[in-house]
């Protein structure tokens, strides 16, 4: 039987021409080279040697695919972005290309995948609102569920860039400070209540100036792509500290994402609405007339490759465009590789929730050493085809043993 030529995508291929997910791989040849490649199929397209073969398509930009990172075509802007996609969909899909094509189409299974982008900043949100309400529901049963904020602006922390890890780098249990209401004073040690938190993150490409807020019809023109987040929580640490300026050592230890950056336009046929606004919005949250600002994506989370939850990103009450808004409009700049994420991603169901802390109710049992948590997702394209966003992958590791001060 004649080996299947890479470009004959099995029917149904979520990695078909009409996602084209951008990353940065090496080989095993030279695994000090860092590329860039879009997936296709099974493969990855080498876009680093692309100007080469088909110099007339895609020449003019063949500085911005010989960088190490995707950072310098992220900032080129949305024109350029269109071009390449365009140069790229036609390598992979015009028969005349084959022949210089082939030999730029590496096997997935033969290269190694890295962090995509260098993190400028980052910033998490909370614009879930099954989640907020699920959690104040455990934290504040006799109380308000939701803060008087909530409805009116998307909640958000700046999170640790340099913690920010590509999927399959092992998650290291973090060490810290933890108080139970029935404890006389803190005690140091491993989290004992270390959870997962299911989101979408977004990657800045055009920056933005200092003083100068970004509106919400300008979202396309900063915003690359998307990518799977998974940011873990150490709900144990989280709860002693983060009165009264937030998250801090219980979030910064570790956030994985995906391999791959699928650009806003592979998302065009998975625009839905968001949910039904039941507060009125200031002017430069308010986002009727334009386009739909959901995204219709579809979260799996497995743990020990067991299927616990299927949030859908559909459910979120803020929008990716809301949040940039919000973010930039005390005159915050963007830089690119800023990331911003979703907050978890929970529906109205009892198996669409995002974190162990809604699944279990707070009662657990929560992630033990050698758990691997997988996040998978996909989202409706053309025609009936699925737009895949890789995968977020990570094992949890024993928290390291701190020195002890030496009293000497």
């Amino acid at each position: 039987m004649p080996e299947q030529s890479p470009f004959d995508l099995a029917e149904g291929d979520p990695f078909g021409p009409h996602n084209l997910p951008y990353g940065v791989f090496s080989t095993t040849d030279a695994p000090g080279q860092h590329r860039i490649g879009v997936r296709y199929g099974s493969h990855v397209l080498d876009l680093s040697a692309l100007p080469s073969a088909l110099p007339a398509a895609i020449h003019p930009h063949a500085e911005l695919l010989t960088a190490p990172t995707l950072n310098p075509l992220l900032a080129a802007g949305r024109p350029v972005w269109q071009q390449i996609r365009a140069a790229v969909h036609s390598a992979v899909t015009d028969p005349a290309h084959r022949d210089e094509v082939a030999p730029l189409l590496h096997p997935l299974a033969e290269v190694t995948l890295h962090l995509p982008f260098e993190v400028a900043d980052y910033v998490d949100f909370y614009s879930s609102e099954h989640h907020a309400t699920n959690v104040g529901r455990i934290f504040r049963p006799n109380g308000a569920v939701l803060p008087p904020n909530w409805k009116h602006l998307p909640i958000g922390y700046h999170g640790r860039a340099g913690t920010v890890v590509a999927t399959g780098t092992p998650v290291v249990r973090p060490n810290g400070q933890r108080k139970t209401a029935t404890d006389d004073a803190p005690v140091f040690g491993p989290s004992t209540r270390l959870d997962i938190e299911a989101e979408i993150g977004f990657v800045v490409g055009t920056p933005s100036a200092l003083h100068e807020p970004v509106g919400l019809d300008t979202f396309r023109d900063h915003v690359f792509g998307v990518c799977l987040v998974n940011d873990w929580s150490a709900r144990d640490i989280q709860a002693w500290e983060y009165v009264p300026l937030g998250p801090f050592l219980g979030k910064s230890f570790a956030t994985s994402v995906s391999a791959w950056i699928t650009p806003l336009d592979a998302l065009d046929h998975a625009r839905t609405p968001p949910p039904t606004r039941d507060h009125p919005l200031l002017p430069y949250l308010d986002d009727a007339g334009l386009e739909p600002g959901g995204i219709d994506i579809h979260i799996e989370v497995r743990i020990n490759d067991e299927t616990i939850s299927r949030p859908p990103f559909s459910a979120m009450y803020w929008t990716a465009a809301q949040q940039l808004a919000h973010m930039t409009v005390n005159g915050a700049s963007l830089r690119t590789g800023d990331l911003f994420a979703s907050g978890t991603v929970s529906g109205p169901e009892p198996d669409q929730l995002g974190c162990l802390l809604e699944l279990t109710q707070g009662k657990g049992p929560y992630l033990q050493d050698g758990d691997e948590v997988t996040l998978t997702a996909w989202a409706p394209g053309p025609d009936g085809a699925r737009i895949g966003l890789g995968e977020v992958t990570g094992r949890i590791l024993p928290a390291p043993t701190v020195p002890a001060r030496d009293a000497t």
